[in-house]
């Protein structure tokens, strides 16, 4: 069996939101960054729309991409809790 990779944009933005994403939950385990923290959610938000976008505009593929529209609106309740934490 051969695999034809094509190495577009789209693969790129999902690379490095898929990077993003692990390399905050390695930080989590890490214990460098805090579950509740802006930076640990932005770094989940942004993981997210970047695998979301190259689902969308490369190979779709649903379940994926629910989960990461799922995991982006899940980071963004977190950024909006922890925002209203820290106004209080």
């Amino acid at each position: 069996m051969s695999m034809n990779i094509t190495i577009d944009w789209t693969v790129i933005v999902g690379l490095v939101g898929m990077i993003v994403t692990l390399l905050a939950y390695f930080l989590l385990q890490a214990q460098k960054l805090h579950g509740n923290g802006l930076i640990y959610q932005l770094m989940n938000a942004v993981g997210a729309l970047g695998v979301a976008l190259s689902l969308l505009f490369g190979t779709f593929n649903l379940p994926a991409f629910l989960l990461e529209v799922v995991w982006l609106a899940i980071s963004i309740y977190g950024i909006v809790v922890a925002r209203r934490v820290r106004v209080q």
